[in-house]
């Protein structure tokens, strides 16, 4: 297989400046304004590399659209409230949410000033198309980054948004921590480690009884974007919802992967052409959150969540005026989003709600 051009820059770059860590290379992997995975293609879908939860059906933004409902009657129902959703994909999700929330709340609908965190034309196009219906024809705002949304209570949406953020690995070795590093071997990416630990006021707290060879993401990308949200609600109220894949818990090891054409590939063989992403910590984002006074409303399962906010009798009434074959599919991607097998997406994918204080769930 032929190099890909990022990854001919990538080892340009090596050349000159040396080794980078993991973070730089995700940055560069996904963002690189000529060849960046998201900025060159839409992903998603069986054409693409991977399929998200509201790509495989409407219940799921659906649900989500009533989750944010009840936030905005929790709020007091202002007549203005900023809907923000961070990584929107093709705006399915997003459509989804609001046609229930236009059936349902109308004056939520009203409320709305969408507004949508892209980074990729491509991904923008294919959201204005499909949300140019939605909102009685209202057109979002579109944003680089969080940097530049607007002041005022927000209902904030992330699905599988935080996975695809920059990591830094340290590996334990020797007794010390390294920065998990990308260069060159017989003028191929591989991993390396920095010769130099790491200082030990930025070592994680499990020196002593870890291994040589253990590996400890830090997401400092996916904090900052936290700590920033979490002091946006702070000061303006409203509420977030997080979704993706991860663990509750902190936890060791390496969860980098790749994927092009719905299979796993290495990490570094197609830099610019397959996804990158890694495990969220979704302690270490409720940590945050808390560290700023919000209120933990949720956090648990994606089953759990969806089946807690009433995805079965959903699917039920859907299932009713569906024809058989329609049915079938309801059922199936019921199972697909609601499974809590190990390795199913049930269990998988976790979910974290938080809120400004005098705003959490009744």
């Amino acid at each position: 297989m032929s190099e890909t051009p990022l990854a001919r820059e990538i080892k340009d770059l090596i050349r000159q400046e040396g080794p980078i860590d993991v973070a730089r290379y995700m940055t560069l992997a996904l963002g690189h304004p000529r060849h960046g995975y998201y900025i060159t293609r839409d992903p998603l879908g069986a054409a693409g590399d991977f399929t998200t939860a509201p790509e495989i059906s409407q219940m799921f933004g659906e649900i989500i659209g009533l989750w944010a409902a009840h936030r905005w009657m929790i709020l007091g129902s202002p007549a203005r409230i900023n809907l923000l959703e961070l990584g929107p994909g093709r705006g399915t999700l997003m459509a989804d949410a609001l046609r229930a929330i236009g059936k349902v709340v109308p004056a939520f609908a009203e409320a709305i000033a969408l507004h949508l965190v892209e980074t990729s034309p491509v991904l923008r196009e294919a959201q204005a198309k499909t949300l140019e219906n939605s909102l009685g024809g209202r057109r979002p705002t579109w944003h680089d980054d969080i940097a530049s949304l607007p002041e005022g209570p927000s209902i904030i949406i992330a699905n599988e948004f935080f996975d695809a953020l920059p990591v830094h690995q340290l590996v334990h070795q020797g007794g010390r921590w390294h920065e998990r590093l990308v260069g060159l071997v017989d003028d191929e990416l591989a991993f390396g480690l920095a010769p130099e630990p790491v200082p030990a006021n930025q070592a994680p707290p499990l020196s002593d009884g870890a291994l040589d060879g253990t590996i400890v993401e830090y997401p400092e990308a996916g904090s900052q974007v936290m700590a920033a949200l979490s002091a946006r609600l702070g000061r303006f109220g409203g509420a977030a919802l997080i979704i993706d894949y991860g663990h509750l818990e902190f936890g060791v090891g390496d969860t980098l992967q790749a994927m092009a054409g719905h299979a796993f590939v290495d990490p570094l063989t197609r830099p610019g052409e397959a996804d990158l992403t890694t495990h969220v910590c979704f302690e270490t984002l409720a940590r945050i959150a808390a560290d700023r006074h919000l209120a933990i409303d949720i956090l648990t399962t994606q089953a759990y969540f969806l089946n807690e906010l009433g995805i079965r009798p959903m699917a039920a009434n859907l299932s009713r005026h569906a024809t058989p074959e329609q049915a079938e599919a309801i059922a199936k991607a019921l199972e697909r989003l609601t499974d809590d097998a190990p390795r199913a997406m049930g269990s998988l994918f976790k979910v974290l709600a938080v809120s400004a204080p005098g705003t959490e769930r009744s």
